[in-house]
C-alpha cells in the first residue's frame, strides 16, 4: 500500500477549517440562547424563529463540523501528529473531549427550549458562552506553544 503522507497537509487544512466552523457554532449557540430566553415566550412566533435558527445551526453547521474535525484529528493522530509522550497532547485531547461534551450539553439545552422546559437565565447562558472560549485558548496554546 502506498503511503498517504502526501495527504497530511490537506487533512490538516480540512481539520483546521472544520474546527473554525465548529467553534463559530459553539460561540454563537449560547448567545442565541441568551436572546431566546430574554426575548421570546414559549410558543410565540419569535420562539419559533429562535428554534429554527438553533436547530439549523446545530444540524447544518455544528454537527458536521464536529464530525469532520474529529475524523481529521483521528487521521492526523494515525499519521503521527499526536505525541503520546508529551503532556501538551493529552491536555489538548482532554480539552477537545470537553468541547465535545459542551456541544452535546448545548444540544440538550436546545431540546429544553423546544419542549418549553428551559429553566436557565440569560446570565447563565452568558457564562456558559465562556466555556468554549477558555477551552479554545488552552487547545491553541497546547498545540502552538507546547509548554509541557
Amino acid at each position: 500500500m502506498e503511503s498517504i503522507g502526501f495527504l497530511y497537509p490537506w487533512i490538516k487544512a480540512i481539520h483546521i477549517m472544520a474546527v473554525i466552523a465548529w467553534m463559530a457554532g459553539l460561540f454563537y449557540l449560547p448567545r442565541l440562547f441568551v436572546y431566546h430566553v430574554e426575548r421570546a415566550v414559549h410558543g410565540s412566533d419569535l420562539d419559533q424563529v429562535f428554534q429554527v435558527m438553533e436547530e439549523k445551526l446545530l444540524r447544518v453547521i455544528m454537527n458536521p463540523a464536529m464530525i469532520v474535525a474529529w475524523l481529521c484529528g483521528l487521521l492526523l493522530i494515525s499519521m503521527g501528529a499526536f505525541d503520546f509522550g508529551s503532556l501538551w497532547a493529552w491536555i489538548k485531547l482532554v480539552c477537545v473531549i470537553a468541547m465535545t461534551v459542551m456541544h452535546m450539553w448545548l444540544a440538550g439545552r436546545r431540546k429544553d427550549f423546544v419542549l418549553g422546559k428551559n429553566t436557565r437565565s440569560g446570565r447563565y447562558y452568558r457564562m456558559a458562552n465562556e466555556v468554549p472560549t477558555v477551552l479554545m485558548i488552552i487547545i491553541v496554546v497546547m498545540v502552538v506553544v507546547r509548554p509541557f
